[in-house]
């Protein structure tokens, strides 16, 4: 068990600070007081304060944390506003987070999910200029009989160039392309005898296996690769093409996540993979196992997947509080004590939802359901 809880908090106590230093960060730039940076919720495990009054603490349920501010409440109306600086001095006033403009305010929001995009963004830059990533080009070496890739005419020999107009950059990417893909047909541009062919394939829904052994619904094609001219070109890239390799990570990621989340709204993709809490821990043990490259590689995934969720436009998330200065924006105004306590309910619910059904999974794939 400790070899599972041990490798899940230290993923989320990285992920979670970075995003809270996020908010920090920006709030300390505009010059919002702080009073409390928490990692992790409940009652105080040990804590210190620095010089500016902050009490920066670990407390006992790692599963999230917070950045408190000087004066903070949830602040509805502009009356609201005025009651709460009557409460405080002309200096004081200057540390509250609603005295600041909107563009500061927002800034200081969404710095926690920008954190997280710049953490899995550095992850994927070490990796890259000091271990290295794999440029070996993706060949057809095999076609299952009656598989989806022989109706729609790949072939042996067949060197892979795209998939769903992404570039197939390595042999190791052609898996993850079609599991991540969501469309019914997946595209392939291949090539044959030196001419480019595009073909259409219509994957099958596999229960397989992942590489850790968990059970899994895998979308294949039935076709078995291998390198081009059976030499594996994995190279250690200079800083600048490192940074774009990594950016362009983020940006897949980011996309395909978003596409997979919207299928399974459309009720075209797979829920059974959303997973929470206890399949992250369970997988962040697994992981650890093979080492540290492969441990801070799901570091970088799970710090994506944390600042995409915490942009949805849902109340309680960071999302939500954008949301609403959008519309501040737009009337001029903030919104009433009443409108804004009306998303807040419809935010509840639905994170509550999400938490269930992803605990439903987690629960599932132990066995227990």
């Amino acid at each position: 068990m400790l070899n599972f809880i041990i490798p899940f908090v230290i993923l989320i106590l990285v992920v979670v600070f970075i995003h809270e230093y996020g908010h920090y960060y920006f709030a300390k730039k505009y010059g919002v007081g702080v009073t409390d940076f928490s990692i992790g919720f409940g009652k105080e495990i040990f804590g210190w304060n620095d010089k500016s009054g902050t009490r920066w603490k670990i407390c006992w349920i790692p599963l999230g944390g917070y950045v408190k501010f000087f004066g903070d409440r949830n602040v509805f109306s502009q009356s609201d506003q005025e009651e709460l600086l009557k409460k405080y001095n002309k200096d004081e006033q200057h540390k509250l987070f609603v005295t600041k403009p909107l563009y500061q305010r927002s800034l200081i929001v969404a710095g926690g999910p920008l954190a997280n995009f710049i953490l899995a963004i550095f992850i994927f830059l070490f990796i890259y200029m000091f271990v290295g990533k794999d440029f070996t080009p993706a060949v057809i070496n095999e076609i299952q009989k009656d598989s989806p890739a022989e109706v729609a005419g790949l072939q042996k020999n067949d060197i892979i160039l795209e998939i769903d107009n992404t570039k197939v950059e390595s042999i190791l990417e052609v898996s993850k392309l079609i599991i991540m893909s969501t469309s019914e047909y997946i595209d392939f541009k291949v090539i044959r005898y030196d001419q480019k062919i595009l073909l259409k394939v219509k994957p099958i829904l596999v229960e397989s296996e992942d590489n850790l052994g968990n059970k899994i619904n895998k979308r294949m094609i039935g076709i078995k690769l291998s390198p081009y001219n059976n030499k594996i070109n994995h190279v250690k890239l200079g800083p600048a093409q490192a940074l774009i390799q990594s950016i362009n990570e983020v940006y897949f990621v980011t996309v395909s996540s978003l596409k997979y989340l919207g299928s399974m709204i459309t009720g075209s993709g797979d829920s059974s993979q959303l997973g929470g809490p206890i399949r992250i821990a369970k997988i962040s043990g697994q992981v650890a196992e093979f080492g540290i490259v492969p441990f801070i590689s799901m570091m970088a995934y799970i710090s994506i997947s944390l600042g995409l969720i915490n942009l949805f436009p849902i109340p309680l998330l960071d999302g939500g509080h954008l949301m609403f200065y959008a519309f501040e924006k737009i009337l001029g105004r903030p919104l009433s004590q009443k409108t804004q306590e009306g998303f807040f309910r419809i935010g509840m619910f639905l994170l509550l939802s999400l938490m269930f059904f992803a605990t439903f999974n987690d629960l599932k794939d132990l066995g227990l359901f």
